[in-house]
């Protein structure tokens, strides 16, 4: 008996007729059934940013006989499925952060002149702000403690500006093994130890250094302490004494009733900061043309160029009985050292090294006192003004001399009123000291 369905025999089972649509009245048992294209969806724009699901599985690839030109698996491979890739086929895990990354784009390049504008930008806020903050730290530090406002029938002021530099044997802040050690003795109170006149104007600087034996006359004056007016009674006397006797109030009075020159502000230093001013910039360099010693001073120096230290430099500008024309002498190692100082400290290894500028600044500006109407911005302009002393256009002297009294120290005063004219008018200085 047949076990296939009516019209079929063994022989419809041998030929190879599946499929191919025979013309028979009899059924085909397994009919290829005809493809229809569907049309390929509308592929949408990649999502912006949207949170990462889970990627669909893989679909596998099609076989068993079928044309693969034909097939459609129902599946997009276009399909964007999300994802902080965009579906571009990249590493998990994108989003926000991922560069800008655009489809069928690499990542743009760093914007490096954008980044370097930034970085300028924040090293000049930070430089600024760190040279303001420097600026008022340094001028909270000063000492303004000279009233010139005190100072009586003061002449008029000229071209260029005057300072009254004045180096005083204050022993404040030192303890015994320093003034030992320093040779300052232990007198009490203060003088002055040296005295100059520095005027800044358009014809370079001019130093000129008052020897403390100078023979002046005393005017009147107000008491910088008591208000009670003195009047003059013709009194001469040292220039130093001047200072000793009622302070900085009363040496600017004297200092411009003897010469007629407006002293515009007013400057000094003691023993201790001097040396501290020294030894923060590790010391100055000179060159010394003649051995000398002084037991006084502690001064004991070779000749020929060397260092010296903050102990070394005081005695250097203090010694006086080691010269023959003394005090003159001694103003004119003051002048040279001043001028040494000022070249070696205003150098860019020292004001671009905090670790020495700090230090120099604070010893100095911590000995410093000064006038009311000082501000940092002149003291500066002092500094560079003596820096420039030893310049082309720099000059530096002692006030001229005409003879003494057999102690004090007399002006030539047709010469001092010459060389008064030509700083009042900020003229080249011509007079000589001799």
């Amino acid at each position: 008996m047949n076990d296939w369905p009516e019209g079929w025999s063994d022989d419809n089972r041998s030929g190879n007729r599946y499929g191919q649509g025979s013309a028979s009245d009899r059924p085909e048992s397994a009919r290829r059934m005809p493809h229809v294209q569907r049309p390929v969806p509308q592929q949408p724009a990649p999502p912006q940013r949207r949170p990462a699901p889970s990627r669909p599985p893989q679909v596998p690839q099609q076989s068993g006989g079928y044309d693969d030109a034909e097939y459609d698996s129902g599946y997009n491979t276009g399909q964007v499925y999300g994802g902080g890739n965009g579906g571009r086929g990249g590493p998990p895990g994108g989003g926000p952060g991922d560069g800008g990354y655009v489809q069928g784009r690499p990542s743009a390049a760093p914007d490096w002149r954008r980044r370097i504008k930034i970085g300028a930008l924040a090293l000049v806020v930070v430089v600024l702000a760190v040279s303001v903050g420097t600026y008022f730290w340094a001028d909270s530090k000063l000492k303004r403690d000279v009233d010139l406002s005190k100072v009586i029938e003061r002449p008029d002021g000229g071209d260029g500006t005057n300072y009254l530099i004045v180096g005083s044997d204050s022993r404040e802040g030192m303890t015994a093994e320093d003034k030992k050690k320093l040779h300052t003795g232990s007198a009490e109170g203060k003088r002055t130890d040296s005295m100059m006149i520095l005027h800044d104007g358009s014809n370079g600087p001019t130093l000129v250094s008052l020897p403390r034996d100078s023979n002046v006359e005393i005017p009147s004056f107000v008491g910088s302490e008591s208000g009670k007016k003195f009047p003059g009674t013709g009194r001469t006397t040292k220039l130093n004494a001047a200072y000793a006797e009622d302070g900085p109030e009363l040496l600017v009075r004297t200092v411009e009733f003897n010469t007629g020159l407006h002293i515009d502000h007013y400057v000094e230093i003691g023993f201790g900061g001097f040396a501290q001013i020294v030894d923060a910039i590790g010391g100055v360099e000179l060159d010394i043309p003649k051995a000398f010693k002084d037991k006084n001073s502690g001064a004991d120096f070779q000749a020929g160029k060397q260092t010296l230290n903050g102990e070394q430099s005081l005695a250097f500008v203090r010694t006086r009985y080691a010269f023959a024309a003394s005090d003159l002498d001694r103003t004119k190692n003051q002048q040279k050292f001043l001028a040494a100082l000022a070249n070696q400290t205003a150098t860019p290894s020292t004001i671009l090294n905090p670790f020495k500028l700090y230090p120099t600044m604070g010893a100095g500006l911590d000995t410093l006192v000064v006038d009311k109407d000082m501000s940092l911005w002149d003291l500066g302009n002092m500094f560079f003004a003596m820096k420039g002393v030893t310049g082309g256009d720099g000059k530096s002297m002692n006030m001229p001399i005409s003879g003494s009294t057999g102690g004090n120290l007399v002006w030539d005063k047709t010469k001092v009123k010459q060389l008064v004219e030509q700083l009042n008018n900020d003229e080249k200085v011509t007079v000589s000291s001799n």
